[in-house]
């Protein structure tokens, strides 16, 4: 039997995730040694036993740190996150895409001063990227450098969410599934 499929959601001691983007997760056996060493609570299980001569074991699909740790003030400047404040919408064009055929695009060139930060890149489809070259187009939305407190409020779109996690993760409106 893999144990592939069986991450499991982590929340910090105040039940909020840890991290929104990426999500907060652990793989089998970084869940087994914890709650094993006992720093967590198992707050869900998998449908499913292991065992072995000594020990009957059912993976956690939620489990809750007994110990608090401090999030970020401030959130990191990369790809996803951009991604994810611009909703994987191109600023320029407004169409909705896959992460793989997005790009992010400088409103201000760099080859007329623009900085590489939150408040210059947008998420951009490879089109719009291309037509816009070094040219300035306005975006549909300013962008703007998101906050500690709001990427929790960011909804992604995300494969593979567990059923169980939709009740401890407090992201605001409806959070989208594929099935």
């Amino acid at each position: 039997m893999s144990t592939e499929n069986y991450r499991a959601l982590v929340l910090n001691a105040d039940f909020t995730p840890i991290s929104v983007a990426p999500l907060s997760t652990w793989d089998f056996g970084r869940t087994m040694r914890n709650v094993l060493k006992e720093r967590v609570t198992v707050l869900e299980e998998y449908d499913v036993e292991f065992r072995s001569a000594n020990l009957t074991y059912k993976p956690p699909s939620v489990v809750l740190l007994k110990r608090y740790i401090n999030k970020p003030k401030r959130v990191v400047f990369n790809r996803m996150n951009i991604f994810l404040r611009d909703n994987f919408t191109c600023q320029y064009c407004g169409s909705k895409c896959h992460s793989s055929d997005l790009t992010f695009d400088h409103v201000i060139p760099r080859s007329k001063g623009g900085k590489t930060n939150f408040t210059n890149i947008v998420a951009a489809c490879i089109p719009c990227n291309t037509r816009k070259g070094a040219s300035s187009l306005k975006p549909v939305r300013a962008p703007i450098a998101p906050s500690a407190q709001s990427m929790p409020r960011i909804v992604p779109n995300v494969a593979g969410l567990q059923t169980a996690w939709i009740d401890y993760l407090y992201w605001s409106g409806v959070l989208e599934q594929d099935n």
